[in-house]
């Protein structure tokens, strides 16, 4: 593990889910939000949550997030989390965690609703 997969910052940590979410919608991920869960969860600071549209959609998202981690210096903590039979990719920075997700399994899901005591960051307003 390289010391830059590490963010210990708080706000680079809160700068980079944002950054990312902003390439997720930029790629037209449905839905993106960004949750602080700094109060409700132990093994993270922020969560991405997106809607991929499409298996298609889902590799492009992923191709998005490369380019935007090996621009920001960011390398995962274990390797990604990919089950492409169902549609749910799940990429651990440490700080942040994020869930790129088939409609249905976010529907079924509901992983905003699980980190209920949240706050949204992402959308803003």
């Amino acid at each position: 593990m390289s010391d830059k997969a590490i963010r210990t910052d708080l706000q680079q940590g809160e700068e980079d889910a944002i950054a990312i979410a902003r390439v997720l919608d930029d790629a037209k991920a449905d839905s993106t939000v960004v949750l602080d869960v700094r109060d409700t969860c132990g093994f993270a600071d922020f969560m991405v949550i997106a809607t991929a549209l499409s298996q298609g959609h889902l590799r492009g998202l992923i191709v998005q997030l490369d380019t935007l981690f090996a621009e920001r210096g960011i390398e995962p903590l274990h390797p990604r989390r990919r089950d492409s039979e169902f549609g749910w990719v799940l990429v651990d920075l440490g700080f942040v965690v994020v869930h790129l997700m088939s409609r249905e399994l976010r529907e079924f899901y509901e992983l905003e609703r699980l980190w209920f005591g949240a706050t949204t960051i992402f959308p803003e307003g």
